[in-house]
């Protein structure tokens, strides 16, 4: 069935002149193949295709525009827990001062905002360095 595939690319390529029938037809056998060779890789299906044919095909623009959307989402969903995260530092680091006003110790700082030891000193230093 490859080689056939093949063998009509090659066809397909050399005989049709008319460059959106041509396209069309690629596109079609490249269908084909995913649908009924479903065990080929991309790397496979391109081997078949000269790489510029298969870039202009319908499939491989969808998957690539699909292939888009999903990192833009992704990476705004990253974005968005960032932020949330570093706000959520922010606020503890910044209720740190106050807490030790009231009489808590570093250690018990540290415990209930869920932060190093180490991390509370800093923030104490840094709040009491002019």
């Amino acid at each position: 069935a490859i080689a056939q595939a093949q063998d009509l690319i090659q066809r397909t390529t050399e005989e049709i002149d008319n460059e959106p029938q041509k396209r069309e037809l690629l596109q079609l056998i490249e269908t084909i193949l995913v649908y009924k060779l479903p065990k080929l890789s991309r790397t496979e299906i391109e081997a078949m295709f000269s790489l510029s044919d298969l870039r202009q095909t319908k499939v491989y623009q969808e998957a690539l525009a699909e292939g888009r959307l999903e990192g833009i989402q992704e990476g705004r969903l990253e974005g968005i827990q960032a932020g949330r995260l570093e706000g959520e530092i922010q606020g503890k680091l910044k209720s740190i001062p106050r807490l030790l006003a009231l009489g808590l110790t570093v250690e018990q700082v540290a415990q209930a905002l869920e932060l190093e030891v180490e991390l509370v000193k800093q923030v104490l230093e840094q709040s009491t360095d002019p």
